[in-house]
């Protein structure tokens, strides 16, 4: 029920719009009003706090099926996921209180800054500080790479306040758009996901009140990975959804398309690449929905799960679009067909929330 309730909003209210949201490199505003009316922008976020409740399977579907049409209009769900889950996982009571409730509520979106321009990868190397006023921290750097900077009202943001323990000396606070200092650079010009801004954030002498630190001083990186081995799933689930929508697309085109007096669909060439790409979704769904099975109980081969379904999914995704791309011939290439950029928006999926190297080194370290 879930499902097909996504799948009839994304495809009434979001496909629509993708292509121009894709070629005009906007914000795809009315995937987010689709979403906040139909209280899906952030599902996850607990009962007790206004929110939907969702569990980690449920978040998976939400995403995937968005991803189907449009992948930009699918950060909105993941990213808010993303940057509030440090605070559900690790942030006061009180911190809960006052950043879910407008989350749930639609009024504003999260997002995470944990990236720099020389800590990508090696996330424990980078420079941004918090030095501790009284009852304030300043906080001063530069967060690269930041999905949906400046349309996002809230920021979790990942700072060093003990600079001689490395990644024992970062802790993480909630910083606003609206906080004296903020301010963002121009968007980057993506080969794919355009609708989704990715800004650099500036933290210029930004005084925040000490009750912003989410958890304990010196935790910050501790929660910064706990929260990737639960958001690696939604990458997964991104990679999931634009797979099935480049499959989908390309068996109703090979069905029509004819060549040699028949539909191409006939022939045992085009079967078999349609039959591969059919299976390897599915293997990929599988291995992410269990790691989303995983994430909701809290399973101690979670790290594994997650970055096993992230890695593995978003190589299929890769895989399955540039085979679409292939099924479709010279249409494939152009812009008049949606599966030329079903293919830009998958490379991101291999990329971020670490790259697949850095996913392979997390699984050796965590073999199950």
């Amino acid at each position: 029920m879930l499902r097909d309730a996504i799948r009839s909003l994304a495809e009434a209210k979001i496909a629509p719009h993708a292509a121009a949201v894709d070629e005009e490199a906007r914000f795809p505003r009315e995937a987010l009003e689709a979403l906040v009316a139909n209280d899906l922008h952030a599902v996850h976020v607990p009962e007790e706090y206004g929110g939907a409740g969702a569990d980690a399977l449920a978040t998976v579907i939400v995403i995937e099926e968005v991803a189907r049409v449009c992948v930009s209009s699918s950060l909105i769900p993941a990213v808010n996921k993303l940057g509030s889950l440090p605070v559900i996982l690790s942030g006061s009571e009180e911190l809960k209180k006052k950043y879910m409730a407008p989350l749930a509520k639609g009024e504003a979106m999260f997002s995470y800054a944990l990236s720099e321009p020389d800590a990508g990868s090696d996330a424990a190397g980078m420079k941004t500080k918090a030095v501790r006023d009284g009852d304030h921290w300043i906080l001063n750097g530069v967060k690269r790479w930041i999905t949906n900077a400046g349309e996002s009202e809230y920021y979790t943001v990942m700072a060093v306040t003990d600079p001689t323990k490395r990644s024992k000396g970062i802790s993480a606070f909630v910083v606003e758009k609206s906080d004296e200092g903020v301010s963002f650079g121009a968007p980057e010009k993506k080969l794919g996901i355009k609708g989704s801004p990715t800004r650099e954030v500036y933290l210029d002498n930004v005084r925040i009140p000490a009750d912003r630190m989410i958890g304990e001083e010196g935790t910050g990186f501790a929660t910064a990975m706990k929260t990737l081995d639960h958001t690696r799933i939604t990458i997964a689930a991104q990679a999931l959804g634009v797979a099935q929508g480049a499959l989908d697309y390309a068996k109703g085109y090979v069905q029509e398309r004819k060549q040699f007096g028949k539909a191409i669909a006939d022939f045992q060439g085009i079967q078999f690449m349609l039959a591969d790409m059919a299976m390897k979704i599915e293997a990929a769904r599988a291995l992410t929905y269990q790691a989303a099975a995983a994430s909701e109980r809290g399973d101690k081969n979670l790290t594994f799960q997650g970055a096993a379904a992230k890695c593995f999914a978003s190589d299929v995704a890769m895989e399955v679009t540039t085979d679409a791309v292939q099924l479709l011939g010279g249409y494939g290439y152009t812009r008049d067909y949606p599966v030329e950029r079903m293919m830009r928006d998958a490379k991101i999926t291999q990329i971020y929330e670490g790259t697949n190297q850095v996913q392979r080194i997390v699984m050796a370290r965590n073999l199950p």
